[in-house]
């Protein structure tokens, strides 16, 4: 497979990687499947506790097949995901120079061929001291400059507590086609001469990096606590649940799957066409998450096969923006890779990907021009009763201090 650098742009709108922050991404078409899970959690936000014993596993599949020698090169970042002004030394041990990653497989009984990388954080190389935000850069061993991938996870210390509800009784409307957050932070266990300023909450919904919430104000003060409440900024459209499909097997169609047809050299998945929602509908989705598997259930990582996988969204063309297909399936990013294509003929939007194996989330985001935001409402409608996933960070900056300590996580889900 031709290996190019891929365009990230929205409009004229360029992202730059401390924007796309939490975002696991890919930088080159080879590189696919990316993963990054806490003691084998999946499903769950790369959070580790500091000190605790946990890992973070980090894998990706590289489509090229022929062995490449891959790095990593670890940064401790600060709550908007920008390098911190720590010396290595402060927050890891070894050294950070580009470390080999030299656990690989290659690919077995598949189409399309790959190697499947992966390494593991802490290692014998590297121990992480401080908590914070952390990016891991991966390049090919002759390009330390640009890197091939980037994912992150983040390592907490938990000082403050934080109490946290989600509610469809909104601030603009009632039980319709938002809800809405507040949250209290406690830090009665917290050393800090002004927690106003000093404290720093970011609030992410279904672990998007476009509609962040951050340089929140609290709404007022009680002792020991600042408290969130009424702030419209906390107020996120309720969307759907997300679309799902699976892919499990070579031969036999299976959830949401039309056809699968062998087109040499690869496997063909067409996932059945789809509508704009127009009202709710109940569905255990996972949030926009996927799960690598085959329907043997075994020697996922590099028994599964790559499909080329093609959508279709049955509407009429939207004015003044662009349709992405959206999702960890995508890297949650709005770049041409997931640009939608429109067709006039059959008056549809298409897109093909090559997909691993497995059970995906997904859903149709429309950004208009000029904006940086993917909005759920021209194709996956906006209700109150979607079970939507919310995550508070909240980081620490003492007076003087050169960088951000995650000192608080809470994830819940509406409706728990």
């Amino acid at each position: 497979m031709k290996r190019k650098r891929s365009i990230i742009t929205l409009g004229l709108v360029c992202i730059t990687l401390s924007v796309c922050a939490q975002v696991n991404v890919s930088f080159v078409d080879n590189i696919r499947t990316i993963q990054v899970q806490v003691n084998g959690k999946w499903g769950e936000p790369p959070v580790m506790l500091l000190g605790s014993g946990q890992y973070v596993d980090i894998s990706f599949d590289d489509l090229q097949h022929n062995y490449v020698r891959y790095t990593y090169r670890i940064t401790h970042c600060n709550a908007d995901w920008e390098p911190s002004q720590l010396y290595t030394g402060d927050y890891m041990t070894g050294i950070n120079g580009s470390t080999l990653i030299d656990t690989y497989e290659q690919s077995v009984n598949t189409e399309m061929l790959y190697n499947h990388y992966s390494f593991r954080l802490p290692n014998n190389n590297h121990r992480l001291l401080l908590s914070g935000n952390y990016k891991v850069d991966i390049y090919e061993e002759d390009d330390d400059e640009d890197p091939a991938a980037t994912v992150f996870f983040s390592i907490i210390e938990p000082v403050v507590g934080i109490d946290m509800k989600i509610s469809a009784n909104t601030d603009i409307d009632t039980y319709q086609s938002h809800q809405q957050v507040e949250f209290n932070i406690n830090y009665q266990t917290l050393t800090t001469s002004n927690p106003e300023s000093e404290l720093i909450p970011v609030v992410m919904q279904n672990h998007r990096w476009d509609n962040k919430v951050t340089n929140l104000k609290p709404s007022y003060l009680r002792p020991n606590q600042l408290v969130f409440n009424h702030n419209r900024s906390l107020i996120f459209d309720a969307g759907s649940e997300f679309r799902r499909f699976e892919i499990l097997n070579e031969y036999v169609p299976t959830m949401r799957v039309d056809k699968i047809k062998y087109e040499e050299p690869y496997y063909h998945a067409y996932v059945f066409e789809d509508l704009p929602i127009k009202s709710y509908k109940y569905d255990q989705d996972q949030n926009g998450r996927f799960l690598i598997r085959n329907s043997d259930d075994y020697a996922n990582d590099t028994e599964s096969d790559y499909f080329i996988t093609h959508f279709v969204l049955k509407s009429p063309q939207l004015a003044d923006g662009d349709l992405y297909l959206y999702g960890d399936l995508t890297f949650n990013m709005f770049w041409d890779d997931n640009r939608m294509e429109y067709n006039p003929n059959d008056h549809q939007y298409e897109i093909s990907i090559p997909l691993k194996q497995g059970s995906y989330n997904y859903q149709y985001l429309f950004v208009p021009n000029g904006t940086g935001t993917g909005k759920t409402g021209p194709t996956e409608g906006n209700f109150f009763e979607t079970e939507n996933e919310y995550s508070v960070y909240v980081y620490h900056r003492p007076f003087g201090s050169r960088y951000d300590k995650l000192v608080g996580f809470k994830n819940i889900k509406y409706k728990e």
